[in-house]
């Protein structure tokens, strides 16, 4: 039987590594100036934290869900799907976004 403890370890991964995708698909997609170039590293390179936070936060906080598959599909496909759809759907393109000229100019 599945505790309240449990569960809230789950949602506890699962949002810091929502957060951590999201986040990197930002960096990716700020950093790199192709479209296609920015979505294939997130997708290639985000799920490596992603599981090496599984793994840390699993021995402490995450349930038994049974199988290897189930811990990667609950851990790290779903926050790296909600990760993305997040920074794709909701944030502004970096392009749209104004930001300041704080450069010092040197004389």
């Amino acid at each position: 039987m599945v505790s309240a403890v449990d569960i809230a370890g789950l949602l506890v991964i699962v949002g810091l590594n929502t957060a951590i995708a999201a986040l990197a698909t930002r960096f990716f997609r700020v950093r790199l100036n192709t479209q296609w170039g920015s979505a294939l590293y997130a997708v290639v390179l985000t799920p490596v934290p992603l599981v090496g936070t599984t793994i840390l936060l699993g021995s402490i906080l995450g349930p038994n869900l049974g199988s290897a598959s189930t811990v990667l599909a609950i851990t790290v496909l779903v926050p790296l799907a909600i990760g993305i759809a997040f920074d794709f759907f909701w944030m502004p393109a970096p392009d749209d976004v104004s930001v300041p000229d704080n450069r010092r100019q040197r004389t």
